[in-house]
C-alpha cells in the first residue's frame, strides 16, 4: 500500500463545463480541497469479490498522468494496467482498497455489495477528500463526505481512472492467486468472468465456494471447495 504523502496546502477543485476534457481541469465551480475519485471491477463476474479503489490525485500530477494517457481500466492492456498502477501508487496522495465478498453479494445482491465496497475503500483513506466522485449513477449510503455520481465516470475524471486502475490491477491478482486453488475453471484467463469455457466448468463441476451463488450461471447441483 502506497505512503499517505500531506502537502501543505489544499488544491482547488472545478465543475466541469461543456468543452472541458477532465473533469479536474474544469472551471465552473468552486469546490476547494481533495477530491477521491471512486471506482470499481468485478461486478459482472461469477467468481469472486467485488473491488473499489478510492483515488485521490493532487493536481500537480495531472497533467502526467494525461501524457501517460491514462483511461479506463478496460481500456488497457494488462501491461499498460500494471505501469500506470505504479506510477498512480507513487504519485497519489492516498489511495485504498474495499471490497464485498461473495458471500456478501450473494446476501445484499450485487448492487449494494458495490456500494459497500465503495464505502469501505472511501472510509479507509487517511486523508479527508473534500468530495468523493462516484462512477456511475448511484450515490453511497451514510458516507459522511460530499458525494458526486458521475456516469463514465472513468472515461471523464482523473481520480476515478485511476481508482479504476487501482482496483482492476488488485482484483486480477487477487483472482491469479485463487485460480492455483480453484482449478479447472480457467480463472487465470477469465478473472473470474463468464466466458464459454467458465460457464461449461461450471456445468461440469458445480461452483467453488468462491463462486456467486446468486448469479444464475452458477446456480447448478454440485458445490466443491470449503464452504
Amino acid at each position: 500500500m502506497a505512503e499517505t504523502k500531506l502537502t501543505s496546502t489544499s488544491v482547488d477543485i472545478n465543475l466541469p463545463s461543456e468543452d472541458s476534457s477532465w473533469w479536474e481541469l474544469s472551471t465552473k465551480s468552486d469546490i476547494s480541497g481533495w477530491v477521491a475519485g471512486i471506482d470499481e471491477v468485478g461486478r459482472g463476474a461469477l467468481f469472486g469479490p467485488v473491488v473499489a479503489a478510492a483515488v485521490i490525485l493532487p493536481t500537480e500530477v495531472l497533467p502526467e498522468l494525461i501524457a501517460e494517457k491514462i483511461t479506463d481500466s478496460k481500456k488497457l492492456s494488462s501491461s499498460r494496467r500494471h505501469k500506470l498502477s505504479k506510477l498512480i501508487a507513487t504519485l497519489a496522495i492516498d489511495w485504498k482498497i474495499g471490497y464485498a465478498s461473495t458471500a456478501e453479494i450473494d446476501r445484499w445482491n450485487i448492487l449494494q455489495a458495490t456500494l459497500l465496497a465503495m464505502k469501505r475503500a472511501a472510509i479507509k483513506l487517511k486523508v479527508s477528500p473534500q468530495l468523493c466522485l462516484i462512477d456511475g449513477n448511484q450515490s453511497i449510503k451514510e458516507l459522511d463526505i460530499q458525494q458526486q455520481t458521475l456516469v463514465k465516470g472513468d472515461q471523464k475524471s482523473l481520480n476515478i481512472a485511476a481508482a479504476s486502475i487501482m482496483a482492476k490491477v488488485w482484483r486480477d491478482d487477487l483472482i491469479l492467486r485463487l485460480a492455483t486453488k480453484y482449478p479447472g475453471y480457467e480463472l487465470e484467463r477469465n478473472k473470474g468472468y463468464g466466458s464459454q469455457k467458465h460457464v461449461l466448468a461450471l456445468q461440469k463441476y458445480g461452483p467453488s465456494a468462491l463462486h456467486r451463488l446468486s448469479f444464475r450461471p452458477c446456480q447448478v447441483n454440485r458445490v466443491i471447495g470449503e464452504q
